[in-house]
């Protein structure tokens, strides 16, 4: 008995195996979450929308308004950004399959003359028949049409969501008082729960400005264009813009399609270069700039939590990725002081940045004054 008790409370199981148990237990969280995907995925929407909201508690008391104003106040917040975003969404879906039908005949026609290109590059009969019938305009209506129902089937939970609303809401009056009563036991914890939420604030708050400023921009294009339906694909270049790397792919696709029916190759070149340097501008130059440490993600991280987070609770959860995955980093690493050490692995930090910028530095002066390196050798 006191050899067991030894082992147990003195010796550290390999790492390797401290690894495969939180991959086995990470994978079964997962898998977990996957299956409750139509409840968990509004509340966790509910949630983030909840912390965005909750500087408008703030600032009411501050003024002198009471707690139950202040919590009327994110509830009605959060009920309008969920109700806006379930009707735009619905709308943007309902203006597709309605406008397919109208554009049967040029779909006919671009259909035929993909069919004749396969078919002068050997493909053969069979196979075009195949391609060419998952390209029908009334599948792909079909199509739409579910995934339309799948949001509306969504909707079917709004008793769940707007009694997490209403709760979420009531709770927030108490969220300062708890974390003074966590901080006294695990301050790291609070501070990390505190930091989370200021740059999740600020990450969704800069990517809906930019968002608007980037579909303005689409709509524009797409109007000078003449392509139809330019404020709908205006709209999905909006709500692409929350989906980090892919979302662009998402928004281009329809208008591109469009574009070619009514325009031919040059609006699809147009399309695709003006899509292109907005997207740049917007997503490589300006948001990292404004955002900056709110999101110290590595570009291949967020690539991969888009693709989890997806494949884990849907749609939904490729535009709160980045706010998830942020959540999971403040809780597991930047709440431990043990393993923060890990942080620069997940993204650049302050101090890689710095390292960056002086070891550039030294390279640039090593290849100006190569004699002096030289001689010091």
């Amino acid at each position: 008995m006191s050899s067991s008790r030894t082992v147990l409370s003195g010796d550290r199981f390999p790492r390797g195996t401290l690894i495969i148990v939180g991959l086995a237990a990470a994978v079964v969280v997962s898998t977990g979450m996957a299956a409750i995907r139509g409840i968990l995925a509004p509340v966790l929407l509910t949630l983030v929308l909840t912390i965005c909201a909750y500087p408008i508690r703030v600032r009411l008391q501050r003024r002198g308004a009471s707690g139950a104003i202040g919590t009327g106040a994110v509830m009605l917040t959060v009920a309008g950004l969920l109700a806006a975003f379930v009707v735009v969404f619905a709308i943007a879906f309902g203006q597709f399959v309605a406008m397919l039908p109208t554009y049967s005949a040029q779909i006919d026609q671009a259909l035929a003359g993909f069919s004749a290109w396969l078919s002068s590059i050997g493909v053969g009969s069979d196979e075009i028949h195949g391609v060419v019938t998952t390209l029908d305009p009334s599948k792909i209506a079909g199509v739409v049409s579910g995934l339309l129902g799948s949001v509306f089937s969504l909707t079917t939970s709004a008793v769940i969501v707007f009694t997490m609303i209403i709760t979420m809401g009531a709770d927030s009056a108490h969220a300062g008082t708890v974390l003074k009563q966590l901080s006294a036991r695990r301050p790291e914890l609070v501070d990390a729960i505190r930091d989370y939420s200021a740059n999740v604030r600020r990450y969704m708050v800069v990517t809906t400005l930019l968002g608007v400023a980037q579909g303005t921009l689409n709509t524009i294009t797409l109007l000078i264009l003449h392509v139809p339906a330019a404020l709908l694909w205006g709209l999905l270049s909006f709500l692409c813009s929350f989906i980090p790397n892919v979302g662009y792919f998402f928004a281009i696709a329809p208008p591109l399609a469009f574009g070619f029916l009514v325009g031919g190759w040059p609006t699809v070149i147009a399309i695709i270069v003006i899509y292109s340097v907005i997207n740049a501008v917007v997503q490589s130059v300006i948001q990292p700039r404004v955002v900056g440490e709110a999101v110290s993600l590595s570009q291949t991280i967020t690539f991969f939590s888009v693709l989890f987070w997806a494949v884990v609770i849907g749609p939904i959860g490729a535009i709160l990725a980045i706010p998830l995955t942020l959540f999971g980093k403040a809780v597991l690493v930047d709440a431990d002081q043990g393993v923060r050490w890990w942080a620069p692995v997940l993204g650049p930090t302050d101090e890689t940045r710095e390292i960056t910028r002086t070891d550039g530095l030294a390279v640039k002066d090593a290849r100006k004054h190569p004699a002096t390196d030289d001689r010091a050798a």
